[in-house]
């Protein structure tokens, strides 16, 4: 009886066995953040802390600001140098006489201006000759004092090839070229006190009164000419003891063969000794000009790296210290169920959140700061696409390596350690 007990015992133990467990019930699984939530998740930390938002933009606005603000004014001083070259042309080359081999000073032929003109590919050619004379307001002035105004003997055909351009009177022409008649650059006739052209408008020159025809406009390309004061090529030799020699010949020659005519023109004015003639490009200078400019910008621009990498180290200890803060929020959200990953988007969002502010404020501060500069200056206000989306980029940049170990330690804090954070 015992026996039949234990069997149908260990029958019953078998089949119990036998059945099927239950399956354990799912893990939920955690809610997933769309890219709507994340930007709401984030912008609420921001809210929360606007001050120290403010100060932390401000930094990464202000790097920003001076990165685009030096672009924009570098490349606004180009294309105003543009500008003005393509109005000047930079097809204008000259020839002075430099020094002989012994070191004396060599002079260029007097038949130089004619075989330059030969040239197949120059459009005009012109001179001027400095003379020993000097020009005073009146006879009463000592000698001594000159001024440092230089009086050229000047060739009728010289303001179509030097750009010259008169703003009162007229340009020295075939009737008066020898007669005692006189045209004054801008900075000769401001410190001479002239500023009308006219028949009652004389200036004591070479020991005899001139009367002024005409007044010229301030030449950048020719500066020699704002601070001369330019007789005829007659009259020159005949009263003012002046040898015949040119001391520039101005060139134009096609813009095709600029480099082609610069080559020849020394050989072609002085074909006896063609290395005492110096052959220039005007607009060169110019070009130098903005070269050295360029070079201050690119030490303007490292100093606007520097504050933008100021600017990040603020992101990174502001999103730090909102990491320690908001242990107890972080702690509360995790024992929700928000994952590490979770936890870790939001705060990187709210470090690319609050550098982008900083960019996006910086690229208007930039742009204002150009407008207003190039308005100064009269120049065309441009600031590249490129410079304001690099501005942009560069913000969204710092601010993700900036953010990445304060989001990284907020997810890998413990909820229970979080939690019994005060």
């Amino acid at each position: 009886m015992s026996l039949t007990r234990e069997l149908s015992t260990t029958e019953e133990r078998g089949t119990a066995d036998e059945l099927p467990r239950p399956a354990p019930p799912p893990r939920p699984k955690p809610a997933r953040m769309g890219p709507a939530d994340v930007l709401r998740v984030g912008g609420s930390g921001l809210r929360s802390r606007p001050m120290r938002v403010f100060l932390s933009a401000l930094g990464i606005a202000i790097g920003i600001a001076a990165m685009v603000g030096v672009v924009g004014i570098s490349t606004s001083s180009s294309e105003d140098l543009n500008r003005r070259l393509a109005a000047l042309g930079t097809n204008l080359l000259t020839v002075a006489p430099g020094q002989s081999f012994a070191g004396d000073a060599a002079h260029l032929p007097d038949s130089s201006v004619d075989m330059i003109g030969n040239i197949k590919d120059v459009e005009s050619v012109s001179a001027i000759g400095k003379t020993s004379a000097k020009v005073y307001r009146n006879d009463h002035i000592k000698k001594e004092e000159t001024g440092g105004l230089n009086v050229y003997a000047a060739r009728t055909d010289l303001p179509k090839t030097a750009g010259a351009q008169i703003v009162d009177g007229r340009w020295l022409n075939a009737a008066n070229q020898r007669y005692p008649a006189v045209v004054l650059g801008p900075k000769a006739a401001e410190q001479l006190g002239v500023f009308r052209a006219g028949p009652d408008t004389k200036v004591w020159l070479g020991g005899q009164w001139f009367t002024v025809v005409g007044l010229l406009a301030a030449n950048e390309l020719v500066p020699d000419l704002d601070s001369a004061a330019l007789v005829g090529w007659p009259v020159a030799e005949q009263e003012l003891e002046f040898d015949g020699y040119p001391t520039t010949v101005y060139t134009r020659a096609e813009e095709s063969a600029v480099a082609d005519v610069q080559s020849v023109l020394g050989a072609t004015a002085n074909p006896e000794n063609p290395s005492e003639a110096n052959v220039s490009r005007p607009s060169d200078v110019l070009e130098a000009k903005e070269a050295t400019d360029d070079t201050l910008s690119g030490l303007l621009l490292g100093l606007g790296a520097v504050a933008l990498l100021v600017g990040g180290v603020g992101v990174a200890n502001t999103m730090v210290i909102s990491v320690l803060e908001r242990r107890s929020e972080i702690g509360l959200r995790r024992s929700l169920g928000a994952t590490r990953g979770q936890i870790r988007t939001q705060f990187l969002c709210e470090a690319l959140l609050l550098s982008a502010l900083g960019g996006l404020g910086g690229v208007l501060l930039g742009i204002a700061v150009t407008s207003g500069y190039s308005t100064y200056q009269g120049w065309p206000s441009v600031v590249p696409v490129w410079a304001m989306a690099g501005g942009v980029g560069a913000t969204l940049v710092i601010g993700g390596l900036a953010g990445f170990y304060p989001a990284v330690r907020a997810a890998r804090l413990p909820p229970t350690e979080a939690l019994a954070t005060t």
